[in-house]
């Protein structure tokens, strides 16, 4: 039985639509990661995939649909629907058990081609009390922010700021879908989508194509001389119905306790070098930093006004422009992981931190307003 397991090496594309046929995205990213570590599609021991085929891919049945393509013709695999950090401790799981030692993660989300996200989140909703009135996953975020507005004295400015640190780190990032330089008045002087939320504070609809090569410690360390380790994992699900939460006590806290009990970690905002956060609503970043203990519940505004979760800050927070500046639904909390990875090994390009990163946090979520969350804590 494997004792630890670490990532080899990963390949993704760029969020900005395309006209590139599906299979062959999947196929790019999955013969690219293989080739990084030398091995072909016989040596993958098992295959485990993060797509929505009705919902964010238009398919009847996704991994029927692009299995070959994604190197399991023929293999152990299986597939999860959702957020796709839940693929990952999946293959982190097969690899324990000592039934394989290598897994293959897939995350794969044609967002060009689907409807807009909140036409397709309204389908997440109870079919009888809440779809009747239209609740999409933007409605709900809007109530999240007006509450922690209300309860914190949180401000449209300190969310806007979100929006300047993240699409002007896009900037640096050539897998960015949306980069722009912004002022806080461009973003509070957009359209709003629904108050209080304007159109720039919310996530774009992007592809996102990723593969993740995992192995057990033994092998890892064949395939490669820079394995990350996985040091710490947690998720946590909310209740189903939006009346029945108190949307700013979700379940992030309880993720990632249990990822910081695995990691051994007492001090995050100390020993957490840098994080990759989910946050498909620009004040869900603020939110989000005060579950994960970075701050103290609603101090997550004093956080970016004191510069600590910038590029050069004490715990810089999305480097890559995280989800506002590239949103592949499926496949997000994958993607925040690979930019750990590519952290932590030091290949992150432009966007790589000055200092060094020993330790990062990725963090995935699904549902409306952060129903169910997903923390894993990788370093060397």
């Amino acid at each position: 039985m494997a004792k630890r397991v670490g990532i080899v090496d990963v390949a993704m594309t760029p969020g900005e639509e395309t006209k590139d046929n599906f299979l062959d995205q999947v196929f790019k990213v999955t013969k690219e990661v293989l080739d990084k570590a030398g091995i072909s599609r016989e040596d993958v021991g098992t295959v485990i995939s993060a797509s929505s085929d009705v919902f964010h891919s238009g398919q009847s049945c996704a991994n029927a649909y692009y299995w070959d393509a994604g190197a399991a013709m023929l293999k152990n695999g299986s597939r999860q629907d959702g957020e796709s950090l839940f693929a990952f401790i999946y293959a982190v799981m097969r690899i324990l058990s000592g039934s394989y030692d290598t897994a293959l993660v897939l995350g794969v989300c044609k967002g060009s081609e689907n409807p807009e996200n909140d036409m397709i989140t309204h389908f997440y909703t109870d079919p009888f009390y809440q779809r009747p009135i239209g609740i999409n996953e933007t409605i709900a975020a809007a109530l999240q922010k007006r509450q922690y507005m209300e309860r914190y004295g949180i401000t449209d400015e300190q969310c806007a700021k979100v929006v300047v640190k993240n699409l002007g780190n896009g900037l640096r990032n050539p897998y960015a879908h949306v980069k722009k330089r912004l002022s806080v008045d461009d973003v509070l002087s957009s359209e709003y989508v629904m108050s209080p939320l304007h159109k720039l504070e919310c996530a774009p609809k992007s592809e996102g194509f990723i593969a993740m090569l995992l192995a057990s410690e033994d092998k890892a360390k064949k395939l490669t001389d820079k394995p990350v380790w996985l040091k710490g994992y947690g998720s946590s699900l909310d209740s189903f119905y939006l009346g029945d939460r108190d949307l700013l006590k979700g379940e992030l806290k309880n993720a990632a306790k249990q990822a910081y009990a695995q990691a051994g970690i007492e001090n995050p905002a100390k020993t957490i070098d840098m994080a990759e956060i989910c946050e498909p609503y620009a004040f869900q970043e603020l939110l989000w930093c005060e579950d994960l203990g970075f701050c103290k519940q609603g101090g997550g505004g004093k956080l970016i006004d004191k510069g600590v979760t910038e590029m050069d800050g004490e715990l810089p927070v999305n480097p890559s422009g995280g989800v506002l500046a590239t949103n592949p639904y499926v496949s997000r909390g994958l993607y925040r992981l690979a930019e750990c990875f590519l952290q932590i090994r030091g290949q992150a390009g432009e966007r790589q931190l000055d200092k060094k990163v020993k330790t990062a946090l990725a963090h995935g979520t699904h549902g409306f307003a952060g129903q169910c969350h997903a923390v894993a804590i990788i370093g060397v």
